[in-house]
């Protein structure tokens, strides 16, 4: 840099500004990271998991919706084409707003998803006019036409509100505005729709395909229809109903409770305007049972959660949300925080790669493995000679844990076979003894050996009563999910076989059971004889002879039950369970489910609980001085009685403008969490509420 001038001057030369680090994913996952020796290859397998986690669920909810959304698509085309008709019923119909009622559920978190798959089809096949809107951003009439015409348009548009004039010109947008209006928007769809068929002027339009594709609709999706205000919605289906023969407009509303909501929004000679046509999605529970299904019980996924944690994100579901997007992340949060917490969750992947990154264990991490309960027990269990070999030999170590790792899965390929068959048979029977959804039985595996339960017993006495035909169609149905075994495949084959031959075979009939005894009670006799009848015939029902089905479907049952005690053991049984399994339900819940009460509280009185900065850490329960005014503020007031005096705590410190600002902002902010109120009883007092841990 040249320093050479006319006349004489200091010449400031600036360092050149040093460029801050990015810290990548992989940097936070290292941070604070339990056996840092290995936690590049942990992340890289929850990554893979991570990934594998988010492309599955994706294509799993494009399955689940295929069917309404293709139902949405025609629907869409259908009334694009009414149009096209010069039938005076059509024509009739063409009038009235095309209208698609799409009730949801209540598992609002999960819509999202749903609604930008359905614009991205629509505008991918029907139509490139797609707008949609939430009630939050549409307060009134005019927030709503606007966001309509800039979303169709993709311009700016002008109303006559002085804030959103002042937003706009300090966002420096340089686009012209338009007025906002269903005229100007008519406007722009002709001159769209005029540009789209002059180009290609050469060519005639020869079929009303063509012709349909020529005026696309124009659709608006209202996301949330209960939370709109509805006068709003109203006076915006009157105002569109006037330009319906100029603009061929198409609703969807978006029904979280049920399609009564349009009733009791609209009244008669609003909802008169509108073709409704209602479109029903899948319930949220079967959603969620296809995605446990397809995630969690199956061998695909090395990582695993314990009964406590799935208990934990099924309660969220089934009594907060009923969202199946918050269970997918409630399953991320797990797996992230096990690669995180567990050195040994390296692991936790195929069974090739498991058996050789143990070889790559360091003595350290073999250290960890002898610390671990399961292998602890299964130490006690060897003999003396190989307890030593176990313990200090790491070669012979190793070894051993390839073999445990294999067992393990082995283990996994097995249970979820064997917990499908089982849940075929019994989800069947009345008042469903092991659970209506799979889910329930894999839950009771998890938790104990489910075959000591009494309401497995009574499943399997249950079975033995079933007809011959309802138990050899369940019994088909496993045998279907047999086929993933080959030895119970094999085995489970040749028993269906003969069952299925038996129960071709004619039974006894009752008169052949009747034994002799019977007779006996067609003559006179008294009592003492009547008795003794009556103990020969139950003696001889005891001692009937079986038919050969009886006799196979006793076999099959028990070939069933010695399956389910050989395959569904719960996974603390098994050695190495703790590398694959996550198990701190408390942490899970914590994050998912805090209690606002109990986060605030700790947050006030330690900050450093969440704010993590080395100058908020104090020993003695104390506050730092450097901690943030509204938690020296409620500091003060769990020191204070039923009546607080603000002037007190004022005039403790010199008095400043700056101060008194900051002040007053800590006094109102403990208002707002509803630990004080104003009183009447004295003006420069505060009362203390209870809420705030009286």
């Amino acid at each position: 840099m040249s320093t050479s001038s006319v006349s004489k001057g200091c010449f400031v030369f600036k360092p050149s500004a040093k460029k801050r680090k990015t810290l990548s994913p992989k940097d936070y996952f290292s941070d604070g990271c339990e056996g840092a020796e290995n936690s590049d290859v942990r992340f890289k397998l929850c990554q893979d998991l991570w990934d594998k986690i988010k492309t599955d669920t994706e294509v799993l909810q494009d399955e689940l919706n295929r069917k309404i959304l293709d139902s949405l698509l025609d629907f869409t085309r259908k009334c694009s084409s009414t149009r096209q008709h010069s039938d005076w019923a059509l024509q009739m119909r063409a009038s009235e707003i095309p209208t698609a009622a799409l009730v949801l559920g209540v598992n609002v978190p999960d819509h999202d998803m749903t609604f930008q798959s359905l614009s991205e089809l629509l505008q991918q096949s029907v139509t490139p006019h797609v707008a949609s809107v939430q009630a939050k951003e549409c307060g009134a009439l005019k927030h709503l036409m606007k966001r309509v015409l800039e979303r169709l348009m993709d311009t700016v548009v002008a109303v006559d509100d002085d804030e959103e004039e002042a937003a706009e010109q300090t966002n420096g947008q340089v686009h012209k505005s338009v007025h906002c209006s269903l005229n100007t928007l008519c406007d722009w769809y002709n001159t769209v729709t005029k540009k789209s068929n002059s180009g290609t002027p050469g060519k005639k339009r020869s079929s009303p395909v063509k012709d349909e594709q020529q005026q696309p609709p124009v659709v608006v999706i209202f996301k949330d229809l209960e939370a709109f205000n509805p006068r709003v919605l109203q006076d915006f289906i009157l105002i569109c109903s006037r330009y319906i023969d100029r603009l061929p407009l198409m609703f969807i509303f978006g029904i979280a409770t049920s399609p009564s909501t349009i009733q009791h929004m609209l009244p008669h000679s609003v909802s008169s305007l509108l073709c409704i046509e209602l479109f029903q999605s899948l319930s949220c529970t079967q959603h969620l049972a296809t995605v446990i299904d397809k995630l969690i019980l199956t061998n695909d996924f090395p990582f695993k959660l314990n009964s406590k944690v799935m208990q934990v994100l099924i309660s969220i579901f089934l009594y907060h949300d009923f969202s199946v997007r918050n269970f997918i992340k409630g399953v991320q949060l797990a797996l992230l925080e096990h690669f995180h917490s567990q050195p040994l969750s390296v692991l936790c992947c195929k069974k090739k790669d498991a058996q050789l990154n143990v070889m790559q264990l360091s003595h350290r991490n073999l250290e960890r493995i002898k610390q671990l309960p399961s292998f602890k027990r299964y130490i006690e269990k060897q003999e003396p000679q190989e307890q030593a070999s176990l313990l200090n030999d790491d070669t012979h170590l190793k070894e051993v844990c390839k073999k445990l790792i294999k067992d393990l899965h082995k283990y996994h390929k097995n249970y979820y076979p064997i917990l499908s068959c089982l849940h075929t048979l019994t989800s069947s029977l009345p008042r469903y003894p092991l659970g209506k959804q799979i889910r329930e039985l894999h839950l009771t595996c998890l938790e104990k050996n489910v075959w000591e339960n009494e309401d497995y017993q009574s499943a399997m006495k249950l079975l033995k009563m079933l007809a011959k035909d309802e138990l050899i169609t369940l019994l088909q149905r496993c045998f279907f999910f047999s086929k993933w075994n080959k030895h119970t495949y094999l085995l489970t084959n040749s028993r269906f076989v003969f069952l299925a031959a038996a129960a071709a075979e004619t039974s006894p009939t009752v008169e052949e059971t009747i034994t002799s005894p019977m007779k006996n009670l067609q003559k006179k006799t008294d009592l003492f004889q009547l008795q003794k009848t009556l103990l020969e015939m139950n003696e001889s029902r005891r001692s009937k002879k079986l038919s050969p089905f009886e006799v196979l479907r006793n076999e099959a049952l028990d070939f069933i039950d010695d399956l389910v005690k050989k395959h569904l053991s719960p996974p603390e049984s098994h050695t190495l369970n703790e590398v694959c399994y996550y198990s701190s339900s408390a942490t899970v819940r914590r994050h998912l489910n805090a209690t606002p009460r109990t986060c605030i509280q700790a947050a006030l009185s330690s900050p450093y609980y969440y704010l993590q900065n080395e100058n908020l850490k104090t020993e003695d329960g104390s506050v730092s001085n450097a901690a943030p005014d509204i938690c020296i503020a409620y500091k003060l007031h769990l020191e204070c009685g039923r009546l607080i005096n603000l002037c007190d705590w004022l005039e403790v410190s010199n008095y400043s403008a700056y101060k008194n600002a900051r002040f007053i902002r800590a006094v109102s902010e403990l208002e707002f969490l509803g630990f004080i109120k104003s009183t009447k009883q004295k003006t420069d007092h505060v009362a203390r509420l209870t809420w705030g841990g009286c």
